[in-house]
């Protein structure tokens, strides 16, 4: 009897020695979130955006291709870079839905720096990126791209605007206006709908975009007859006084002031000129767009001030009200046109791609070609939240109708 338990005794050690082997070698996956972009600065491991694995119809063995993103995700231009890689994390989860072609994003923070732009580029490129969404902003995407058409790998900006950017680069397309086509419609908007009869004009000359909208607009408004009375400039080391420029405008009689700036420093100039009860109406451009969003500013100093923008968040059709309802959802707040932006761009590089054989085996290279001849070769019109029958030209640039909008009580209306 006693040999019995004493064997007994073993078989049942060995059974729950067992047991727990067993059990340590599994584990709990963890459960992914959407949210907002999270700020990850170029020293750390990429960030990716994955599909939610937990909804139906998601799963797929097909690999992903591998599309890159840089922008400011932190810094005084975040309201860009996070909207843009809002929308187009929106765009991969949706496409990923569908099944068939598959992305995965990895989107990278720049802080609006170009030297940082290039670092998170290198780290994008080590990652196996084979398309760029990107950059953000003007000076960064400057910067990147040249490194882009070195390496040809197919770069859609969602919003830098300078011709700089596309110039003598085969490879490099923008989804939003350039800086010409900003500072044409906007002379010609604001004369066709008699905005102002006198004009001041206040732009960041150490600035690529600003100027490049400044220059076009002070040549169409010639050719317009739209009086310019008072033109003052600032830099970066500059933006924090504008009471010199403001009182030079109000001086010159001028009822409109056109502010071909970001919204930062465009914040500054409401507030100050609300301090000197000076009250002309203010007409921005795309970069004015996220002002509403900005923390400490008062939205009340925005009331009335009308910008250029290719995106309507309160526009009925079914795309829009479907891509608002999503975002608001997701990140409880109106998307912006930035993040429209982002949402197109990745949409594009999709319709672009879906009928061809490309896997997530084909070479960034051979990406490249085959995007320049499609979006080059004048018979793909796209779609979107930012226009429709949107096409390109040779040279990067997209044609598409801007949209007027003004704000009133702390939203976006369309003018028109």
């Amino acid at each position: 009897m006693k040999r019995k338990s004493y064997f007994t005794f073993a078989v049942a050690l060995m059974l729950c020695l067992t047991l727990l082997v067993g059990c340590a070698g599994q584990t709990t996956k963890p459960t992914e979130t959407d949210g907002p972009a999270t700020p990850s600065g170029t020293d750390t491991a990429p960030s990716e955006s994955k599909q939610d694995e937990t909804d139906p119809g998601t799963s797929t063995d097909t690999a992903p291709i591998k599309l890159g993103g840089i922008g400011p995700l932190t810094g005084s231009a975040a309201v860009y870079g996070v909207a843009v890689a809002n929308g187009a994390k929106i765009a991969v989860d949706e496409i990923n839905a569908l099944g068939g072609m598959q992305f995965e994003l990895n989107f990278q923070d720049d802080e609006h720096d170009a030297e940082k732009s290039v670092n998170a580029y290198n780290m994008l490129k080590d990652w196996g990126m084979q398309i760029l969404v990107g950059t953000v902003t003007t000076d960064p995407c400057i910067a990147v791209a040249a490194e882009s058409f070195s390496d040809r790998i197919f770069t859609l900006t969602p919003s830098a605007s300078s011709p700089a950017v596309v110039e003598g680069k085969d490879n490099v397309y923008q989804m939003c206006f350039s800086d010409l086509n900003q500072g044409i419609a906007s002379a010609q908007y604001i004369q066709e709908k008699g905005l102002g009869t006198k004009v001041a004009i206040i732009y960041n000359n150490a600035d690529a975009y600003s100027t490049g909208i400044y220059n076009k607009f002070i040549s169409e408004a010639a050719d317009k007859n739209l009086e310019v009375v008072s033109s003052t400039t600032f830099t970066d080391d500059t933006a924090n006084d504008f009471s010199v420029q403001l009182m030079e405008a109000q001086k010159a009689g001028a009822d409109l002031l056109f502010l071909p700036i970001y919204y930062e420093p465009s914040s500054l100039i409401l507030a100050q000129a609300d301090s000197m009860d000076y009250e002309p109406a203010f007409f921005g451009v795309d970069g004015m767009d996220g002002i509403l969003t900005m923390e400490n500013f008062n939205t009340e100093l925005a009331e009335g001030v009308m910008l250029l923008t290719p995106f309507a968040a309160d526009a009925t059709d079914d795309l829009t009200v479907s891509f608002v309802a999503k975002y608001k959802e997701l990140y409880n707040e109106i998307p912006n046109q930035f993040a429209a932006d982002g949402y197109d761009s990745v949409y594009a590089i999709y319709e672009a791609l879906k009928d061809s054989n490309v896997t997530a085996e084909t070479p960034a290279n051979e990406l490249c070609d085959l995007l320049i001849g499609i979006f080059s070769g004048g018979d793909f019109v796209f779609n979107g939240l930012t226009g429709v029958d949107m096409t390109w030209s040779e040279t990067g640039e997209v044609a598409k109708a801007p949209k007027g909008m003004v704000i009133e009580n702390g939203v976006y209306i369309g003018m028109d």
